[in-house]
């Protein structure tokens, strides 16, 4: 584990690249990190986001595609999932399902297609699947755009981690209120849910990615449950508590996004309208 003098420095150097958006070495560079000091980065990176005035609001999960595993780590695959917090300065809500998006000061911005739960109630320690479930008290679809301050997005997990879950903004869709029955087969009717994601220009339209809900963990639902059993893990950390948004992971891959294109979702085997995010 990093002595706390590193996870400070480490901690710093994140928090001053992205405020002037410019790329560093990954920490792993120097060396080996285990997944714990990557939270304990975080966990100084929190406090320092706190002390600064910024309210956390949920968590982003990340790597929780397993189609996608093979695709990020350099020295190994990166075969878990991770999260970090989520702020009220970096989410917000799409009116009508449609939003508009400044590019200016994210460093190698990419999106991503999501499936978002509010919690209504506090979930018990012992949580099952569907008491989870019955703790949801909406979800929505949602883009989140991922950041990475290393170059050519090349990382290890702990890195990723300490690098605010390579978290940008989130932007939030139409949020449906769950009905009871919704709630009891909420995870069979994700997992069963595809999405579509396509790039549009003023030359083309692109069909770029599509996903199934079964790939996220099996289902959204289900990366829900890994994430508050992470957290039982971390005492450092704040358990899942009422009022919190929560993203739980791309259905596609992360698509590397431009000034001028306009991205548009459609989704196949759940009631959820598709986004439309315009990048500046």
């Amino acid at each position: 584990m990093l002595m706390s003098t590193k996870v400070n420095r480490y901690a710093h150097q994140l928090i001053d690249a992205r405020a002037s958006a410019r790329l560093l070495p990954p920490l792993s560079n120097g060396e080996e990190l285990l997944v714990v000091d990557g939270y304990d980065i975080s966990k100084r990176i929190l406090d320092a986001s706190i002390d600064r005035g910024e309210v956390p609001t949920g968590r982003k999960l990340g790597f929780t595609n397993r189609t996608l595993w093979s695709k990020y780590g350099v020295n190994r695959p990166i075969e878990s999932l991770m999260w970090a917090h989520i702020f009220d300065s970096t989410v917000r809500f799409a009116e009508d399902n449609r939003g508009i998006q400044s590019l200016e000061g994210a460093v190698q911005p990419r999106i991503e297609p999501e499936i978002v739960f509010k919690l209504a109630t506090t979930p018990d320690p012992d949580a099952s699947l569907n008491d989870l479930a019955d703790c949801i008290e909406w979800m929505a679809h949602a883009f989140e755009i991922v950041v990475c301050p290393f170059p050519d997005w090349k990382f290890e997990a702990a890195d990723a981690i300490a690098a605010f879950g390579l978290h940008g903004t989130l932007i939030i869709g139409e949020p449906h209120v769950l009905s009871t029955a919704t709630r009891r087969n909420l995870g069979d009717i994700l997992a069963n849910a595809s999405v579509s994601l396509s790039c549009c220009t003023e030359a083309s339209v692109t069909l770029c990615g599509a996903g199934f809900g079964s790939d996220v963990l099996d289902s959204p639902l289900h990366a829900l449950w890994h994430l508050h059993q992470l957290l039982k893990t971390q005492p450092q950390f704040a358990p899942l508590s009422a009022g919190e948004i929560i993203t739980t992971g791309t259905w596609t891959d992360a698509y590397p996004v431009q000034r001028g294109q306009t991205w548009v979702t459609a989704f196949s085997g759940v009631a959820l309208p598709g986004l439309t995010l315009s990048f500046t």
